[in-house]
């Protein structure tokens, strides 16, 4: 199911990354952010009054005549005219934030105006209010009643995400057809051959390819079938958009992000010759905070020299490079001439297998108990721990619910160790596996 997405634009410094917090902030909902994969967080899902959405806060846009002044911003100038497109047509409703302290710029008149030519329903956030009025707004803007808000202190927020829940559609439903073995997103950088990758995975003869309507904003998917098992590639369109061959990162990343929401697995594709990048490292972090299976894609393999090929060096470059996912699965292909180009799907179908493993409270209670007969839980803060009995909670991302004395007693290394064992018994290769801890009298 795919979330609509609200995408908050506005020209720089006046609160945008500020709102993002403060509307995070009304759901905390990451269980154990990565250091170094969140620090720069700009897409999440929130929710307001049970209502689910996708945020995305964009970079402050650069309009208007006074840019041209600076000839070193002429580059930034494109690429936010090139964002601005992409907010437009990607997002369900556009926050657009302004600071009421500064009144209206000649910035602000340049976005207000790509605004209204629109379809995308705008909500107009008056920011910094702190008790001013922002009524004077709306005539400038014609953006319809602007609301008052406080980012910093919080104050208006909830008035401003019910203006943005009475123009927001509902989740977009899967269509229903014949079932679907594995729904598939191709992530990565610009230009790590993504493109090359679909095109070669679906030329293949042993593939049997349609297109098919998906949601409205995603509008093709690829079909497929391998192994006699029918195969989707969610939003293949976004993958192979012509006519943004420059400054595509930001919308690659948010429309791949979005593939990602209605997929089971991620196939994260990075390209060989430039080795293992720090976007790289953010993407795989995305997939890994949303719950999905994994498979790390190093593509371009022909390009490398024999040396170069090590795959047993490959192998511990990318687990110290993707240490928070040692469980992701990797394949080394090259789209250009279809070495392997198969395996990753395969492999992104057994990840699926592994999902939707299920195994009985019993059966887990016994390992446990052998595992704890072997070595005592920890103590902390002078009090040991005590792990009571487990069971597989019903979810998508595998989920396992430790029933314990004290959850505060837990220590991350524990809970490592304790992934670690399971995964080392029950098997849950290339997929996150979720644990949770609760006192004991807390099954709900």
């Amino acid at each position: 199911m795919a979330l609509p997405l609200v995408a908050i634009v506005g020209r720089p410094n006046v609160g945008k990354s500020s709102l993002f917090n403060r509307i995070l902030g009304q759901r905390r909902a990451i269980v154990d952010p990565m250091a170094g994969l969140t620090r720069d967080r700009l897409y999440a899902e929130a929710d307001w009054r049970g209502r689910n959405f996708t945020i995305v806060d964009t970079a402050g846009l650069v309009l208007g005549k006074e840019r041209d002044e600076v000839p070193a911003l002429r580059e930034l100038r494109r690429r936010m005219e090139e964002q601005t497109a992409v907010a437009i047509e990607e997002a369900d409703v556009i926050l657009l934030v302004v600071d009421v302290r500064e009144g209206v710029t000649p910035i602000d008149s340049d976005i207000a105006e790509l605004l209204r030519r629109a379809r995308t329903p705008v909500v107009l956030a008056a920011n910094k209010a702190d008790g001013r009025d922002s009524e004077g707004l709306a005539a400038e803007y014609d953006l319809g009643d602007p609301h008052s808000v406080s980012a910093l202190h919080g104050t208006g927020s909830g008035e401003l995400l019910d203006a943005v829940l009475a123009v927001l559609p509902q989740a977009a439903l899967e269509p229903e057809g014949d079932r679907v073995a594995a729904r598939i997103a191709i992530l990565g950088r610009p230009n790590v051959g993504k493109s090359s990758f679909v095109n070669s995975v679906t030329q293949d003869q042993r593939s049997l390819v349609t297109a098919t309507p998906g949601t409205t904003r995603d509008p093709v998917d690829t079909e497929m079938v391998v192994e006699g098992k029918k195969v989707l590639l969610v939003d293949t369109a976004g993958i192979r958009r012509p006519g943004l061959t420059r400054g595509v990162e930001q919308y690659s990343l948010l429309r791949g992000l979005r593939a990602m929401e209605r997929s089971d697995v991620a196939l994260v594709v990075m390209d060989a010759r430039d080795g293992i990048t720090a976007q790289d490292q953010h993407v795989a972090g995305y997939v890994t905070e949303a719950g999905r299976g994994l498979v790390l894609v190093v593509n371009k393999w022909d390009l490398l020299s024999p040396e170069e090929k090590e795959e047993k060096e490959w192998r511990t470059r990318l687990r110290r490079a993707f240490d928070f996912a040692p469980w992701a699965r990797v394949s080394y292909v090259s789209a250009l001439t279809g070495q392997r180009v198969l395996q990753p799907i395969e492999t992104a179908l057994a990840v699926v297998a592994e999902r939707g493993r299920r195994v009985a409270t019993p059966e887990l209670n016994r390992w446990l108990r052998d595992l704890l007969a072997r070595r005592d839980p920890p103590t902390r803060k002078g009090k040991r721990l005590k792990v009571l009995y487990v069971a597989q909670a019903e979810a998508s991302t595998p989920t396992f619910v430790f029933f314990v004395n004290d959850p505060e007693l837990v220590h991350f290394s524990y809970r490592r160790f304790l992934e670690t064992q399971l995964r080392s018994a029950f098997g849950f290769e290339g997929t996150p596996v979720r644990m949770v801890f609760r006192r004991r009298g807390e099954e709900e």
